[in-house]
């Protein structure tokens, strides 16, 4: 057996998610004998921190791909890369059949939640586009390596959403527009530069102002009402959620949305649901979009509908967690008899912890399933912040997530019998298996510098 393996018997468990709370997981385990192997999809573990955060947010995503690196390399921690659970390794087999005491899903909330507009699927690349490959594309699109869909952001663009990642998208809009127009009139502005003054600062330096620009901007559609914007959530018990606390709740989101819309220069209309398509030539080139007003909290459609054309049309409306063959669904999550653990009936020996459990795909908002984001954090996020200083970290509370599910798993294990020195080289046999397929060799810092794009 190899020197790395345990010759007296020891828990072994597959977590499915090498990012923030995949990572976490496997730490703290570690730290009570558990050996994990962490299966990653992607070459590089750092998940919605790479490709969810829009590339500005250069401090932050440097101290979370440390804290994630720094928790991949402790001893008893296994990479597995290249690795999609339910294509390249069955789901039901990993759970059951290869000797784990307990798998973790951690694998997050890739999916868009598709445009809720009949027909609207067949335009995808032709005027419609959603928020996660686009995202993605914004964050690699300078790499000589990136091979993905390539996108375009001309003004004029329609996103269709309401939270944190679709003011994202509205800035990345903004500033790709802005960029250009002033690169027109000779001016090279760097974007990240750009996204941290601020649009209206950096043109007055330059002896401008937006309107000089002759853009028509980006505009923002919500279904609700500006207050119901979920910029700032609620606390999660319902008995502090008094009048008066949701009064600020809402004073706050109305005072993060008019930094953003200052600064940035994109519009936001509420009350207005996508209710129709409008095609030309084959063609998305807008959508009609029906009033709403809001009764007990629902959103109730009303008779009036109004047009909207634009260059493009994105839908932000949400991520949730790819399907997963041999995990049963309900409706666009995974069936959980535990919705805190994230337990499936057919599995009795898999947790699940993140945003595959939230279904909820932006970075900041998903970690509020495990604590309150202050408003100051959340300027630092939304880039609309008085300081120049980006390090602040508005998405720790994942971490502490995941280290409560940790715990947990931690004393579920005590009931069950631990693997066999024999069991644990079985499972690495076929661990190193596929290690060896995709040419990783055990050794994280090499394996991350050869991937690391160009």
């Amino acid at each position: 057996m190899s020197s790395d393996l345990p010759d007296t018997p020891t828990h072994c468990v597959a977590i499915v998610g090498g990012a923030v709370a995949g990572a976490e997981v496997a730490a703290h385990l570690a730290d009570h004998g558990v050996i994990s192997v962490v299966i990653e999809q992607n070459p590089r573990p750092y998940g919605k921190i790479e490709d969810g955060l829009p590339r500005w947010h250069h401090a932050l995503r440097e101290k979370e791909y440390g804290r994630i690196r720094e928790n991949l390399s402790r001893p008893r921690v296994h990479y597995l890369p290249s690795t999609r659970v339910g294509k390249d390794v069955d789901f039901a087999e990993l759970s059951a059949g290869w000797g784990f005491s307990a798998v973790v899903l951690a694998c997050g909330a890739w999916k868009d939640r598709s445009l809720p507009i009949e027909g609207a699927e067949q335009f995808v690349g032709k005027g419609l586009v959603y928020q996660n490959p686009f995202v993605i594309w914004f964050n690699h699109k300078e790499e000589a390596s990136y091979d993905g869909p390539v996108f375009e952001t001309p003004d004029g663009g329609i996103v269709v959403g309401g939270g944190l990642a679709s003011i994202d998208v509205a800035k990345i809009l903004m500033l790709e527009s802005v960029q250009a127009k002033l690169v027109e009139r000779g001016l090279e502005i760097d974007l990240i530069d750009l996204e941290l003054k601020g649009i209206p600062k950096t043109l007055a330096a330059h002896g401008l102002a937006y309107e000089d620009l002759g853009l028509e901007g980006c505009t923002i559609f919500y279904r609700r009402g500006l207050d119901d914007m979920p910029l700032v959530s609620p606390p999660d018990d319902p008995d502090l959620c008094t009048p008066e606390r949701m009064e600020k709740v809402k004073k706050s989101r109305r005072r993060l949305l008019e930094k953003a819309t200052n600064k940035y220069r994109f519009e936001v209309v509420s009350n207005s649901a996508p209710d129709a398509l409008i095609v030309e030539d084959d063609r998305l080139v807008g959508l009609i979009f029906r009033r709403t007003r809001i009764e007990g909290g629902r959103v109730i459609p009303t008779d009036e509908t109004f047009e909207k054309r634009g260059s493009c049309v994105i839908s932000s409306i949400g991520s949730i967690p790819e399907p997963i063959r041999g995990i049963d669904m309900k409706g666009e999550l995974f069936e959980f008899t535990d919705w805190d653990l994230g337990r499936l009936e057919a599995f009795p020996n898999v947790f699940s912890v993140g945003n595959v459990v939230t279904g909820k795909g932006n970075v900041a908002a998903s970690r509020k399933h495990a604590s309150h984001i202050a408003e100051d954090a959340l300027e630092v996020f939304l880039g609309v912040d008085d300081e120049d200083d980006r390090d602040a970290d508005p998405v720790n509370a994942a971490s502490e997530r995941a280290r409560r599910t940790a715990r947990e798993i931690a004393r579920e294990l005590i009931d069950i019998e631990p693997a066999s020195p024999e069991r644990v080289a079985e499972i690495f046999e076929k661990v190193r298996a596929r290690q060896r397929a995709v040419g990783y060799t055990g050794d994280l810092a090499t394996w991350l510098e050869k991937v690391t794009p160009a």
